[in-house]
């Protein structure tokens, strides 16, 4: 591999999330889901066109090393996503006002997650929900 094609490569931090220059819009996003590695990358994009579809005016930025997503009237963010080694965590900032409330509890108050895993069926129906619910609630402020 030449020293080009590395420099190109981002860069896996711990659990292997993609190390990405923050930003605005949809660009760095897309970035983002293209250097997620293995199985992740297509979760990635399949998230991303579900967040898309059932916002239609979603608001996206790279920030912390994550994929951030709110609505365009707020200067607020409702769901985030994040690679680990093992799982996608997905973060819903008003996931206990979500019903039913994303499974994994958090240390954040109102903050909800969803632990997608390597071979398991994605409900595609229940999270397109939950991004609906999360869309219409004050979201957090990054």
């Amino acid at each position: 591999m030449s020293s080009k094609t590395r420099a190109a490569s981002p860069v896996l931090l711990s659990g292997g999330n993609p190390q990405i220059a923050k930003g605005d819009g949809d660009t760095p996003v897309q970035a983002y889901i293209a250097a997620m590695p293995g199985w992740k990358q297509d979760i990635g994009r399949r998230l991303d066109a579900l967040i898309t579809r059932t916002l239609p005016d979603v608001r996206k930025a790279v920030k912390y090393n994550s994929p951030l997503y709110g609505a365009v009237v707020r200067d607020d963010w409702c769901l985030s996503f994040h690679c680990f080694e093992r799982y996608i965590k997905v973060a819903f900032f008003g996931g206990t006002s979500l019903r039913p409330m994303p499974p994994v509890e958090s240390k954040t108050p109102g903050t909800r997650y969803l632990h997608l895993h390597e071979g398991e069926a994605l409900d595609e129906v229940q999270l397109a929900d939950w991004i609906r619910q999360a869309g219409t609630l004050p979201g957090q402020r990054l």
